[in-house]
């Protein structure tokens, strides 16, 4: 395949009218949207008017005029639709971490004499951390984790709750949400799916997997901005089985009547809190309706094809220059990010950023390179494995400034 062939795909690519819909600085090849997505043209509008007009002049009365009280549904409700769930299924609150806390204890009291947090070593850090937590909080919770080889044989009658990440991510590797489900419930347990690196990415459909539980954040692939409120989903089926740890006043049946003791709201408007951060779930909004206008199907086909594309050109192009795949090859068993391993990807992935190529660094040995469907083009895989090949040629990664670790990596 040459450059030619790479264009003329990228000239009859059906999402390319998105990219233009997104602040994608001069001269930078943006590989970092499974962290961080960039910044949608019309979200600095909408925060604008919502704080100038409905915060500014319309005060408190927003909370009813501009449906500020509605938005945690609202929003979770346009979020369903990407990820095959019901608009009553999915509602927008507080952060992925916590969200875990409220679906793992919500988890483990709808399955009573069961007492074990099943995951997988290595899962991402919140996810344990957090599971850790509500073991050291709840008597004889304990959290076991099995390899992802012996993960469904390791389900007994003891797992409450399998929490587990869609799309991992360091590597990238996908779990078979449906097979995985389904050998939960033949034994009785419930599953809790991180989506935080799936969603806006790749194909998801939670009701036709017989999902129970999920949380995902809002800042990487639906680019609702840094700190962006995340999301919860419960099937319907499952709501009225389920208690919040946290019973915030917005998650009371009757909010506004300011009674003493607390009754929880019907369906998922239980797993509500606090007050909702309407500025954050404006900037959501907007990033979560632009994903709504794509065809996941073709979202979900352009990643496929922007990763083996890049993979195939690193190997060529990279040959012998000390990186290793550490995703997985087959198309669908991956997410839409992809990693290599290098004894120095620190200082590389330095190296690459000051050249306009923006990926991150992992723990201890890992480059990683996100793929968002919507604004990248296959050019800048391209192009990206061309300058990788340069920083490795001339080992420009061993200057003094790249060996010096920031505070975020």
């Amino acid at each position: 395949m040459t450059l030619d062939d790479i264009q003329r795909r990228d000239a009859t690519d059906p999402l390319a009218g998105f990219r233009s819909e997104f602040t994608l600085p001069e001269g930078v090849i943006y590989l970092d949207g499974n962290s961080l997505g960039a910044l949608p043209r019309a979200t600095a509008a909408r925060l604008a008017d919502t704080v100038t007009r409905e915060w500014g002049q319309d005060l408190i009365r927003s909370w009813n005029t501009a449906d500020w009280i509605g938005a945690p549904q609202r929003v979770g409700g346009k979020i369903a639709g990407l990820i095959g769930a019901q608009a009553d299924e999915v509602v927008v609150a507080d952060s992925t971490s916590v969200n875990l806390f409220k679906l793992l204890a919500a988890g483990l009291k709808a399955r009573p004499g069961r007492t074990v947090i099943l995951t997988e070593p290595g899962n991402f850090p919140t996810d344990l951390y957090v599971a850790q937590g509500v073991q050291a909080l709840l008597p004889d919770v304990t959290v076991r984790t099995a390899p992802r080889e012996t993960l469904l044989e390791a389900i007994d009658d003891d797992v409450a709750v399998v929490m587990l990440t869609h799309v991992h991510y360091k590597s990238g590797a996908r779990f078979d949400m449906a097979a995985v489900t389904a050998a939960a419930h033949a034994r009785g347990a419930l599953v809790l799916w991180d989506l935080s690196h799936s969603v806006g990415a790749v194909e998801i459909d939670l009701n036709g997997a017989g999902a129970d539980l999920a949380v995902g954040c809002g800042y990487k692939y639906l680019n609702g901005g840094p700190g962006a409120p995340a999301f919860l989903f419960a099937a319907r089926a499952l709501q009225a089985d389920l208690a919040s740890p946290l019973t915030g006043w917005m998650g009371h049946a009757a909010p506004f009547a300011f009674g003493d003791d607390y009754a929880p709201a019907p369906g998922l408007d239980r797993f509500l809190c606090g007050t909702p951060p309407i500025l954050g779930v404006a900037a959501l909004e907007i990033g979560v309706e632009i994903a709504l206008r794509a065809d996941m199907a073709q979202v979900a086909e352009k990643s496929r094809q922007l990763t083996a594309l890049f993979i195939d050109r690193v190997e060529d192009r990279c040959a012998g220059l000390g990186l290793t795949l550490a995703s997985p090859r087959a198309p669908e068993q991956r997410g839409s990010h992809i990693a290599f391993t290098h004894e120095a990807a620190y200082p590389v992935m330095q190296a690459l950023i000051a050249r306009g190529v923006i990926g991150d660094f992992r723990a201890p040995d890992i480059l990683r390179f996100g793929f968002t469907p919507l604004y990248l083009r296959h050019e800048d895989a391209w192009n990206a494995v061309e300058i990788l090949r340069e920083v490795l040629v001339s080992e420009a990664w061993r200057e003094p400034a790249y060996q010096v670790r920031a505070a975020v990596t």
